[in-house]
């Protein structure tokens, strides 16, 4: 049965205002006698109050509370961040560690692959429920709830907690689930909150050392073994300094589970002390550089965003700009930058027409068993052969071609 706790004082988590939505505030105020009562504020009290109500008092029960006054100021929330604001408030006013009022939880998405897709990732403010629902109805290759720089430092308590409800609550689609965690040792609070929840990847901000990535790999394992997980939870480290650039290699192998490098061009241009321009000559190394320690160390490599979402013309240069040196994808920060990323990183239809001559040619010679290949009157090599291949199965892979089209002999499918 729930007992009060008399430590507890006034405190409150979330937003409310005329410009706040899908959000609400929690105010609590300790009482010294009686039991919960609840004060609403709601739009939709006369439709949604009781059911509100039942799941404010469900969760103060699930947080062992059973005295005290609940103030709630709704602004159109869903039950996940109704959950996430009221333990907020609590563990704010004093709730002992380790209690959880957990939402009930949607079926997990598919494991994430190794070598999946991951053109684009759209970040999310991970203390702005907002932009959770229906961040999948844009089909980004991946979405990233922040923890970090999009989160006001006194916002970071509540922001893990809404993060976490909201990887057990919320579906985004085919979208990969990420979460970039703050700087350890912050993001160590970040994972303990996360991980029970299996995102596909976690982000690791400004890392400049292998060893940083070492120990937010031992975490990862730590928790994923305690909370019984048995799929891959992915590290991508982001490298935002010149030490880190210069460090890439080793970090990009620092373990097992790192799938891919990205860099934050930001934090990268104020540490050379440097103004980052449209044209972004001035990373020109450090991109560079990025791609060639990924591509040694056998890890996929993602672009920093491109800032100015009003400039579409200038995004669509920028990706170009990138794929053409290998980079497989780029950040973005609003929804309508995604299918200019998507465009400027597939493959044209005059490349994908000679990788299928390229892969017809080398699949006859094969048949023939002929040991040198040739396309009209020139010879193939095999790193052309490489090359075409992967451009077949990217192309595939991104809708471009039917699956029965030239699959190529051990290609990836």
């Amino acid at each position: 049965m729930a007992t009060s706790i008399p430590t507890l004082h006034r405190a409150e988590a979330g937003h409310a205002g005329e410009d706040v939505r899908s959000d609400l505030r929690v105010i609590f105020e300790p009482l010294a006698t009686g039991a919960v009562e609840i004060e609403l504020h709601s739009r939709v009290a006369p439709f949604y109050g009781q059911a509100i109500e039942a799941q404010a008092r469900a969760v103060l029960s699930a947080l062992n509370v059973s005295r005290g006054r609940l103030i709630l100021e709704d602004q159109g929330a869903l039950p996940y961040v109704i959950a996430a604001r009221i333990e907020a408030a609590l563990r704010r006013a004093g709730l002992p560690p380790g209690r959880r009022a957990l939402p009930e939880p949607v079926p997990l998405p598919p494991p994430s692959p190794r070598d999946r897709l991951r053109r684009s990732r759209l970040y999310l403010p991970g203390s702005q429920p907002k932009f959770f629902i229906n961040a999948g109805l844009h089909n980004p290759d991946g979405v990233i709830l922040d923890l970090e720089d999009s989160v006001h430092p006194a916002e970071k308590d509540a922001a893990r907690i809404l993060v976490r409800n909201a990887l057990r609550s919320v579906s985004f689609g085919s979208a990969e689930r990420m979460v970039r965690i703050n700087q350890l040792p912050a993001g160590r609070e970040d994972l303990e909150e996360i991980i029970p929840e299996a995102p596909d990847a976690v982000l690791i901000p400004k890392v400049e050392q292998p060893d940083q990535v070492r120990e937010v790999s031992e975490s990862v394992g730590a928790l994923k073994l305690r909370a019984k997980i048995d799929r891959p939870i992915w590290l991508i480290p982001i490298l935002e300094s010149a030490l880190g650039i210069e460090n890439a290699f080793a970090i990009a192998s620092a373990a097992e589970s790192v799938v891919a490098l990205t860099i934050g061009l930001e934090d990268y241009t104020a540490d050379l002390g440097v103004v980052k321009t449209r044209s972004g000559d001035e990373s020109d190394y450090a991109r560079r550089r990025l791609v060639n320690a990924a591509c040694a160390a056998g890890v996929q490599v993602s672009d920093s965003v491109y800032g100015d979402v009003g400039d579409l013309d200038g995004l669509r240069e920028w990706a170009r700009r990138a794929r053409a040196w290998g980079f497989q994808g780029m950040g973005c920060v609003h929804p309508r930058q995604i299918p200019v990323i998507h465009e400027a990183f597939a493959p044209t239809k005059a490349e994908i027409e000679k990788a299928l001559k390229v892969v017809a040619a080398f699949e006859e010679a094969q048949r023939r068993g002929l040991a040198v290949v040739s396309l009209g009157s020139k010879m193939i090599d095999p790193p052309v052969v490489e090359r075409a291949v992967k451009l077949v199965n990217q192309a595939r892979a991104m809708g471009l071609l039917p699956e029965a089209a030239n699959s190529p002999e051990g290609g990836e499918r």
